[in-house]
């Protein structure tokens, strides 16, 4: 019963990256940490440095054979590793499949559902997860709507947002 309450308080209480650090994931230096959905296998999840795990993101390291097993009345199982490499985001509520390679230098868009490895500095979003691009032609078509508002306070962010004109703003 008590290991129950601490299960429950460290899952409800605890950052996201204490909580994964105790359950096993290896954490690289500097990584922000939104999310405690890892599998039962955490041990098996390795995240590099400098990454964002977004809220919501899921990482599994074994498969559904729960029904085959009933019904072939065999003990199938199997397990594969989840490393994502450095400077590496993924976005809100990505779902992270067995036995994949994340590399470095990688943007995983939100909601993606990734099932292979997916190589350094590239873009990968979608259902199942493809390739749309690559992280350095991103960042240097962005780069025309930078505002430098990082580190500014809310107040001062809103004045500065409120301030700009149509074209400051990306359109989609």
């Amino acid at each position: 019963m008590i290991n129950r309450i601490l299960k429950f308080y460290r899952k409800h209480f605890w950052s996201c990256e204490r909580y994964a650090r105790h359950i096993g994931v290896e954490i690289g230096e500097g990584c922000l940490i939104s999310t405690k959905n890892f599998s039962s296998e955490a041990y098996l999840i390795k995240i590099g440095k400098g990454c964002r795990i977004a809220k919501g993101v899921s990482f599994f390291t074994h498969g559904g054979l729960w029904s085959q097993r009933k019904k072939l009345d065999e003990n199938l199982d199997f397990f594969g590793k989840v490393n994502i490499g450095n400077y590496t985001y993924i976005g809100e509520d990505a779902k992270i499949m067995p036995g994949v390679t994340i590399g470095n230098d990688v943007i995983i868009g939100a909601g993606s559902v990734i099932t292979k490895s997916v190589p350094d500095g590239k873009i990968c979003a979608g259902n199942p997860g493809r390739i749309v691009g690559e992280t350095n032609s991103f960042v240097e078509r962005i780069r025309k709507y930078n505002i430098n508002s990082k580190g500014k306070s809310y107040i001062e962010k809103k004045a500065i947002l409120l301030a700009l004109s149509e074209e400051n703003f990306v359109v989609k």
